[in-house]
């Protein structure tokens, strides 16, 4: 259904610093900056992209919206702690299996604000 995803950023440097991290936690390799200043993420088929919004607005992250990423559990908690450790925030609690559900989720915001969530199916 999905061919990518793109958000945007005021800061590319300090998103490239966040997504580098915390896409290594799961095997992915580090973003490039296309010939357009947009970072360019690839990893299993899926392109995951940042850019500085085109009208020059400020970048804001989705009011509501998440973006979620399937890892294990042991990839979701190193997903978790490197993002803290390079711009990003903890929300909701910490990474975990949810009572009454089969999910393990670890849950962050991006330095722009952007939330962000690993998933594992569990069974």
């Amino acid at each position: 259904m999905f061919s990518h995803i793109m958000l945007g950023a005021d800061d590319i440097a300090a998103a490239q610093q966040f997504y580098d991290a915390t896409f290594a936690a799961f095997g992915g390799k580090p973003g490039f900056v296309d010939p357009y200043g947009r970072l360019v993420y690839q990893h299993n088929g899926g392109i995951f992209i940042i850019t500085k919004p085109i009208n020059g607005e400020p970048a804001t992250g989705a009011n509501g919206g998440t973006i979620g990423f399937k890892m294990t559990p042991e990839q979701a908690d190193a997903w978790w702690q490197a993002g803290q450790a390079n711009g990003g925030t903890a929300v909701e609690d910490p990474p975990g299996l949810r009572e009454g559900s089969p999910y393990y989720l670890a849950y962050l915001r991006d330095p722009t604000g952007n939330k962000l969530c690993a998933l594992h199916v569990v069974g």
